[in-house]
């Protein structure tokens, strides 16, 4: 059995978004599975923006962020679920990444050249919603953001594999094709991956 955290980065915390029932789908799913499930729901953390290289560098992060990556040096898996806003994650989840990847934590800085990934051994899942088709978020805008997040972040930090899991034209979903969703990210959270 694996040991997973679930990071809900929906920065509404009213929890009637999709990506709250997604993350609740997947990690019910992995308890029910057997799995150990750590939670984050970011809209409850409270933790600066970075402002400088000094304070990514050298600060120490606040107890939230230090709990948070206490949660992910302790997971096989990590489930990043959040919505797409114009084009990429939302403010809140990038000032969230920005505070959690720090060198010591995601980066070996010792390493001369390209750091070290420190969070080698672990996968991860993205679950990303969006208002528009999938597809034109693919073929049209090329997928960007997700590419970014996957290759600069999570695989730069030695998190891999990384898969996904994408979500469009949410706004216009019907119930049987939501609950289908919620279904399938329950199954994935069943296997742990």
């Amino acid at each position: 059995m694996a040991t997973i955290t679930v990071i809900q980065g929906h920065p509404d915390s009213g929890g009637s978004h999709l990506c709250h029932g997604l993350a609740d789908s997947y990690a019910s799913g992995a308890a029910d599975g057997g799995h150990t499930v750590h939670r984050i729901e970011i809209a409850d953390l409270d933790f600066p923006l970075i402002m400088s290289e000094d304070q990514f560098v050298n600060g120490d992060p606040p107890p939230c962020i230090a709990d948070a990556q206490e949660k992910i040096a302790a997971s096989d898996h990590v489930v990043f679920v959040y919505p797409l806003w114009l084009g990429t994650m939302p403010a809140l989840m990038k000032g969230f990444l920005e505070q959690l990847f720090r060198y010591g934590f995601a980066l070996d800085t010792e390493k001369s050249g390209f750091p070290g990934k420190l969070l080698k051994g672990r996968s991860a899942r993205i679950v990303l919603t969006m208002g528009m088709p999938v597809v034109a978020y693919r073929r049209f805008f090329g997928a960007h953001s997700l590419k970014s997040f996957e290759r600069n972040i999570l695989k730069m930090s030695g998190i891999s594999p990384v898969r996904e899991s994408l979500f469009g034209s949410v706004d216009a979903v019907k119930p049987e094709r939501r609950k289908r969703w919620l279904s399938s990210l329950y199954e994935l959270g069943l296997e742990g991956r």
